[in-house]
């Protein structure tokens, strides 16, 4: 099991911290393609076993801070990979409140928004894109501040948006980054830019 690093020196020079982004395993929503944003979908069997899969991809790696998403897929992908005990639950990491579109398929929302994408919207009753970035950037804010790199376990739109902010970014360039259910990806740093070093890595189940 991976535990957090303890605090460096005040003295030595601080190694800016990477950010390990883990997307949850799967569900039945997710399967479909329906938007899964507040609604507490379980994980699948499949996904369970996709948890345990990605803990054995990242034992070795020392992480100073773990953040996961309240939701239940989310933070039981997290306990399962062997995070259990360190996690924290950040509400930032919460998926897209998708509002009255919660559920359904894009084919079906495009059938009465014609054209519609999450990145442009609109989202009745629910979050704009730029309520999602501000969360993303409070999440970044908390990472940069770490000591030692920062694994998170979250959903595909959030960590999207995230990913984006993390550039520097705006919010719509989420949509380049397409994500899997149980992936790892990581961002980090090319000296003083901030870059994607890894994204959307499959962990096949054993």
């Amino acid at each position: 099991m991976i535990i957090p690093t303890t605090a460096t020196s005040e003295t030595a020079e601080r190694r800016r911290p990477d950010l390990w982004l883990v997307r949850h395993g799967e569900t039945e929503w997710a399967k479909l393609g329906r938007h899964t944003g507040r609604t507490d979908v379980p994980l699948t069997e499949v996904g369970r076993a996709q948890a345990v899969s990605l803990g054995r991809r990242l034992d070795g790696h020392t992480f100073g801070l773990v953040l996961t998403s309240p939701l239940s897929r989310a933070a039981d992908t997290a306990a399962l990979a062997g995070f259990g005990a360190v996690s924290i639950k950040d509400p930032d990491l919460q998926e897209w409140d998708y509002g009255a579109l919660e559920g359904r398929l894009t084919a079906d929302i495009r059938a009465d928004i014609p054209g519609w994408t999450i990145w442009t919207g609109p989202w009745p009753g629910g979050e704009t894109i730029d309520q999602v970035a501000i969360r993303a950037d409070r999440v970044v804010a908390r990472v940069r501040a770490a000591d030692g790199d920062v694994l998170v376990f979250a959903h595909g739109h959030l960590l999207r948006v995230l990913a984006a902010r993390w550039l520097g970014s705006p919010p719509t360039s989420g949509a380049l980054f397409a994500l899997g259910t149980a992936t790892i990806s990581v961002l980090g740093w090319e000296r003083d830019d901030p870059v994607v070093e890894h994204w959307n890595e499959d962990c096949p189940l054993a």
